[in-house]
Parts: structure tokens; C-alpha cells; sequence
């Protein structure tokens, strides 16, 4: 849970969150936490691991795509 936590802070201190950072943290919070549920089972809460990890897969496969988080992000043109 702590990871979690601490993602949703760093999301909310930084003006430019690392992608990485974020979605890394989420996913092992999710991970962690899946562990968890699946000893002791809490069919509600695993499903919404299960979301919130999916999530954090797709920001992952997202980043990894546009490239190195020091890179901007490039604006279509007007």
C-alpha cells in the first residue's frame, strides 16, 4: 500500500512526473498487494489489483514508446 501511496504523492509534488517512476512504483504496490489478496482472499480488492496493475502496465508500454523521460514531448503542430 505504501508504494501506491508514495506514487500518488509523487504524482502530486511533481510538476513533471517521471512515467517511470510513477507507473513502476504503482505496478509493484499492485504487485505487493496482489500477493496479499491472494493468501488471504479478498475477491473485490484482487480484481482491483488486477486494474490498477493493468494500468500501470499500459503507462509503462506508454513511456516506453515516447522514450527517455528527459525527452519532450512532441507537439503536434497548429
Amino acid at each position: 500500500m505504501a508504494c501506491i501511496i508514495a506514487a500518488y504523492a509523487y504524482l502530486t509534488w511533481k510538476d513533471d512526473p517521471n512515467p517511470f517512476v510513477l507507473h513502476g512504483t504503482n505496478l509493484v504496490g499492485a504487485a505487493l498487494l496482489t500477493v496479499s489478496l491472494v493468501v488471504h482472499t479478498n475477491w473485490p480488492s484482487l480484481v482491483l489489483e488486477g486494474f490498477w496493475a493493468a494500468i500501470a502496465i499500459w503507462g509503462l508500454i506508454k513511456a516506453m514508446r515516447r522514450g527517455s523521460p528527459a525527452q519532450p514531448r512532441k507537439e503536434p503542430p497548429r
